[in-house]
């Protein structure tokens, strides 16, 4: 069977690595990987293909740098393009990003079946992009894998539910374990940095409700300013020009350098003593490190981890926010592994061909 897949954001290139691989080790399975180009720089973008040993994608869209609306219709129509030219069985796609959606658009029109990993997530906060890209994207999909039993729950509240909801697991539990072994043997970066293990925290920042308003963006730099620590950030280019564009101001405690590829940052990931983000998979991959986490964000589709204690919430707009960086953060529960034991990526191979013999 053929299966085209459409990639084109960094969490992508991560899930893609996990199954692509499992793809290349089968007779019956043939991938035609797309990307979007929706993050184009080189940092954000080829070297994770090179680290991670993802084949070069079979198509290259150079969509990227516009407005919502103009890349997930520039997306549209270069997928519908590369479907209508490879005929496949079905077409796959992760996570959020508009190039999820652009790709689930395209298929379902032409009456190929989408199936989605990471399906079932919500934050049920519509005033972010990602919420709207992965609701509409699931209610269009014939295979709906989700990375845990909140997903199935999810999806069931929404009327969707039935031998088409599978969890399989999440296939960055699976890259994580893989790459986090990569990373201690092959990263220089903590040397590179001057960094001592445990001595530093990791920030990231780029979600648009956060770098596009400056007030809610200074707060979280002046949150920041409050940390004992030195606090690490690999800046998105987003990110830089909203700081440059608005006058933010940054604390002499926090290190901004360049984005970086997937190996690095897990490094730096393992080793932090605590993480800063509002990225979903950094989210998680504290949570796979086993380094505490505060996410800059009203809320969160990861409710299991702030239910095992392993993450909090820090709206950079509410009462307590700065007082936030002030706090202890201790490891969570052990107790339960909420995303299956790193055979995600198999399991998903499973569901797509079991759909392919249905059809």
């Amino acid at each position: 069977m053929k299966i085209v897949t459409v990639v084109g954001a960094r969490p992508q290139f991560i899930k893609a690595a996990a199954v692509s691989r499992v793809f290349a080790g089968r007779q019956d399975c043939a991938e035609v990987m797309i990307h979007t180009g929706q993050h184009f720089d080189a940092n954000m973008s080829d070297v994770f293909f090179q680290e991670l040993e993802i084949p070069k994608p079979a198509y290259h869209l150079g969509v990227g740098g516009g407005t919502h609306g103009q890349n997930t219709g520039r997306m549209i129509e270069g997928i519908e393009s590369v479907l209508l030219e490879q005929r496949p069985d079905a077409l796959l796609v992760y996570g959020d990003t508009d190039s999820t959606l652009a790709g689930a658009l395209a298929a379902v029109k032409l009456h190929v079946p989408v199936v989605h990993v990471e399906a079932g997530l919500r934050s049920f906060n519509l005033r972010m992009p990602e919420e709207i890209n992965r609701r509409l994207t699931d209610h269009v999909s014939s295979l709906l894998l989700t990375p845990n039993e909140q997903g199935i729950r999810n999806l069931a509240a929404e009327g969707i539910c039935g031998a088409q909801v599978i969890n399989v697991g999440d296939v960055m539990y699976d890259a994580a374990l893989h790459f986090g072994i990569t990373a201690e043997q092959t990263s220089s970066i903590l040397e590179q940095l001057h960094l001592a293990p445990s001595a530093y925290w990791l920030a990231t920042i780029h979600r648009q409700e956060n770098t596009d308003d400056r007030l809610r963006l200074q707060r979280i730099f002046d949150g920041l300013g409050r940390a004992a620590a030195t606090v690490v950030l690999p800046l998105h280019p987003r990110t830089r020009k909203r700081i440059a564009d608005m006058a933010v101001q940054v604390p002499g405690n926090v290190r901004i350098i360049e984005p970086l590829g997937y190996i690095d940052m897990v490094m730096l990931e393992k080793h932090a003593a605590l993480i800063v983000t509002d990225s979903g998979g950094v989210q998680k991959e504290a949570y796979f490190h086993r380094v505490p986490c505060l996410t800059l964000r009203d809320e969160t589709e990861w409710v299991e981890l702030l239910d095992m204690g392993w993450n909090r919430l820090a709206a950079p707009m509410s009462e307590g926010f700065l007082d936030a960086f002030e706090l202890s953060y201790s490891k969570g529960s052990e107790d339960h592994q909420p995303y299956g034991s790193g055979q995600a990526s198999l399991a998903v191979i499973k569901a797509i061909l079991t759909l392919a013999q249905g059809n």
